[in-house]
C-alpha cells in the first residue's frame, strides 16, 4: 500500500521541478548544461520603458483627440522640413540595423561607422525639429496660439528629448567599440539600443500622422 501511495504521488507531486539539479526523465528537472538561457535584463528595462513610452503618448493621443473636436482648433500645414525630418530619421535606423548586423560579423569598424552615422542623423533630425519650430515662429504660430500648436510643439518637444536619450545611448556605444567591448558573440548592448532607436523612429511616423492627417 505504501509503494502504491508512492508512485501514484510521484507525477503530481508539488515538488516536481524545484530542486537545482535534475534527476533525468522522471526527476522533473532539466538535465545539466541544458538550462534555456534567461533573457537579457538590459533588453528587459528597454522594453519596459518604452511600455512606459507608449502609455505616455497614448494619453497625449486621447487628449489630442477630445480637443480637436472642441472649439478654437484651427489647423496648420506641417512645415516642409518635416518630411526631410522624417527621412532623416528612418535613414537612421537603416544605419543602426547594418551597423548591428556588422558587429554580428565580429567588423567592429563597420559597427562604428553605422553607430557614428546613425548619431549624426539623429542630431540632424533634432536640428530640423528646431527650425519646424522656427518656421511655425515665423507664421505666428506659438506654444499658445491655438490648441493644434501646442500639441504640436509638446509632442515634438517630448520625442525630441527621448531622442535625445537615444543619442546619449549611442555615444555610449562608441565608447564601447573604441574601447573593443563589443564582438561578435558579446553585442547585446547594440540589440537594446537598436531597440530603443527603431521605436522612436516609428513613433515619429505616429505623431507626424497624427498631427496633420487624422
Amino acid at each position: 500500500m505504501p509503494t502504491q501511495l508512492v508512485e501514484r504521488q510521484r507525477p503530481g507531486s508539488p515538488l516536481r521541478g524545484l530542486g537545482g539539479r535534475g534527476r533525468g526523465p522522471s526527476g522533473g528537472g532539466a538535465a545539466p548544461g541544458r538550462e534555456p538561457a534567461p533573457v537579457g535584463t538590459g533588453l528587459l528595462g528597454v522594453a519596459a520603458f518604452l511600455a512606459a513610452v507608449t502609455m505616455l503618448f497614448l494619453a497625449f493621443t486621447s487628449a489630442y483627440l477630445v480637443r480637436r473636436q472642441e472649439t478654437g482648433w484651427v489647423e496648420f500645414a506641417a512645415p516642409w522640413v518635416l518630411w526631410l525630418n522624417t527621412a532623416v530619421l528612418l535613414s537612421s535606423s537603416v544605419t543602426l540595423d547594418w551597423a548591428r548586423r556588422r558587429i554580428r560579423s565580429g567588423d567592429v569598424a563597420g559597427l562604428r561607422r553605422g553607430v557614428e552615422a546613425t548619431a549624426t542623423l539623429g542630431l540632424l533630425f533634432v536640428l530640423g525639429q528646431v527650425v519646424a519650430w522656427r518656421q511655425l515662429a515665423a507664421q505666428g504660430l506659438f506654444l499658445t496660439t491655438n490648441p493644434h500648436s501646442s500639441f504640436f510643439y509638446v509632442l515634438t518637444a517630448v520625442h525630441g528629448v527621448h531622442l535625445l536619450g537615444g543619442i546619449a545611448a549611442l555615444a555610449l556605444v562608441l565608447v564601447g567599440t573604441w574601447s573593443g567591448r563589443y564582438t561578435a558573440q558579446n553585442h547585446a548592448g547594440i540589440t537594446n539600443c537598436a531597440t530603443y532607436w527603431h521605436f522612436m523612429a516609428l513613433l515619429w511616423v505616429y505623431l507626424f500622422v497624427l498631427l496633420f492627417w487624422v
